[in-house]
């Protein structure tokens, strides 16, 4: 459930971003309300996940696939163009948060801060 957490979380971010450029300096009541229910949602979703998966690594998912989702709504509705350059670049960053999906760190490598607690307490 936080990975799925997580990817509602970064969905979000997409939402309240492209919410924040429409929103022209909140001056546009609805795409500031947008960006308002977005932004809140994301954190909440995004706090979520991050009890369950290292902050480092819920970031850096977070932040990559938010970034990829609104670039590349931006281009699928016209507001920036395509470019080989562009697509390259967001399946760079696809296959990056995909690694860290991967990657797993070994649990005695990075107890949490109750953990070291707990083993310096025994």
């Amino acid at each position: 459930m936080p990975w799925i957490s997580l990817l509602v979380s970064a969905v979000l971010e997409a939402v309240w971003a492209t919410a924040l450029g429409r929103s022209e300096g909140f001056s546009r009541p609805a795409p500031t309300v947008i960006f308002a229910i977005g932004l809140l949602l994301s954190m909440v979703t995004l706090g979520y996940a991050a009890k369950h998966i290292p902050i480092s690594t819920a970031y850096a998912i977070w932040t990559g696939t938010g970034a990829a989702l609104t670039v590349a709504y931006a281009m699928a509705t016209g507001h920036e163009p395509v470019t080989v350059i562009k697509v390259v670049m967001l399946a760079g960053i696809v296959g990056a948060v995909i690694g860290l999906k991967l990657v797993k760190a070994p649990a005695e490598a990075h107890p949490t801060a109750t953990e070291g607690a707990q083993r310096a307490a025994a």
